[in-house]
């Protein structure tokens, strides 16, 4: 088997960043030494960042790829996971969860309910072929709001490539949009619906809504719970939204819209996860809390890049230069962290015996240039 050196590199390591030498196979990370190497078939990196590949625990990135623009549905699936998947690369990331919808108040109108069969076919083509370049697997953002959830997730229910379930309610009126103002801007900024689609839309989900939702949660719970399946709650925002999730199961509380919210989910012991996005915008685009004011609040475990692949390394560069947080622990919220909360224990630390996730890359002031990256071994950018 062939090993690949890099040395003269700064090795972001779970607690610290050090100049050293990694050496790496198929089988794994070999060795780590804070030396630099002379052997002849060393990569010199010039004192490049190392760390371990990105753990993206959820992305709708794959979404746009099957639809691009509105009423396009692209014909061939697998395509569209490649483009993806090629995006996903290139972005630093060696495993990603692509985030997939189920649910809809709008039933066979909804395209997503269209494509969430497809876009999961792709995905166990891509798999089955080792047509991909990094590590995938699928995580259901069930929308408990939706008539036909149900049966349209049951047949994956038992399909070992879906790793991850997040709970999620979108009721106008309700966490994410609480404030109907920021609804309507977000609707109408999309393009996708006029004033009076709009007013029609927040008509029918908030009578629609509330009783799917206390349908549909129990069933969905006990259909994955029972796999073992890790939960998260999705844009929790008051005590009460965590202790629905608590008493459900889950372990993760993605995009808590407050600090009331996150403060909650780390008193119950749920991780956070906040959007990558929010960071290099420097604030949430529906009106909720910042992640930045989460992380220095110390409310914040990790990034997901939601719908920006390439936002999660800028985050990391931003949450070190703008916010002082060390970048060994930046680094963290995008690597270990997310790889230990989603169960992925041989992943996410550069040490010997870890899997070869090995992302090579340096920073050009608060801009991060991937320059090669490695998934399990194998050079996949």
């Amino acid at each position: 088997m062939t090993e690949t050196i890099l040395t003269n590199a700064t090795l972001v390591l779970e607690n610290e960043t050090r100049n050293g030498t990694i050496a790496f196979n198929d089988q794994g990370i070999t060795a780590i030494d804070f030396s630099r190497s002379s052997l002849p078939s060393a990569i010199d990196v010039d004192g490049d960042y190392v760390a371990p590949g990105i753990v993206e625990m959820h992305t709708d990135n794959m979404e746009k790829h099957f639809v691009p623009r509105p009423g396009v549905f692209w014909p061939n699936g697998l395509a569209a996971a490649l483009a993806h998947d090629a995006q996903i690369a290139s972005s630093g990331i060696t495993t990603v969860y692509d985030s997939i919808c189920a649910g809809s108040i709008y039933g066979q109108k909804d395209y997503r309910r269209e494509i969430f069969p497809k876009v999961i076919q792709a995905v166990e083509e891509g798999v089955s072929t080792g047509a991909f370049r990094v590590d995938h697997h699928i995580h259901i953002r069930c929308e408990l709001t939706g008539d036909e959830l149900v049966d349209d997730v049951a047949p994956f229910a038992d399909n070992p490539l879906v790793r991850l379930i997040s709970l999620m309610d979108h009721t106008p009126g309700q966490r994410q949009w609480r404030n109907l103002d920021h609804l309507k801007r977000y609707n109408l900024g999309s393009g996708e619906k006029s004033p009076e689609q709009h007013e029609e839309d927040v008509a029918i989900r908030m009578e629609i809504g509330p009783a799917n939702m206390q349908k549909n949660w129990p069933i969905i719970v006990e259909m994955f719970g029972s796999r073992s399946i890790p939960i998260a709650t999705h844009d929790d925002t008051t005590e009460d939204d965590v202790e629905a999730g608590v008493r459900s199961g889950a372990v993760i509380s993605e995009f808590p819209t407050t600090v009331v919210a996150a403060e909650a989910a780390k008193r119950r012991g749920l991780a956070t996860i906040m959007g990558a996005p929010n960071v290099v915008r420097g604030g949430s685009h529906s009106g909720g809390v910042s992640a930045a004011e989460l992380a220095k609040l110390g409310l914040l475990d990790g990034l997901s890049s939601d719908y920006v692949p390439a936002s999660l390394l800028q985050a990391v560069l931003k949450l070190h230069s703008d916010y002082a947080i060390p970048f060994a622990d930046a680094m963290a919220k995008v690597t270990w962290k997310v790889a230990d909360m989603v169960g992925l224990q041989d992943r996410g630390r550069l040490a010997p015996g870890k899997r070869a996730d090995i992302l090579h890359f340096k920073a050009v002031g608060p801009t991060p240039i991937v320059r090669s990256l490695w998934s399990n071994g194998k050079r996949a950018f």
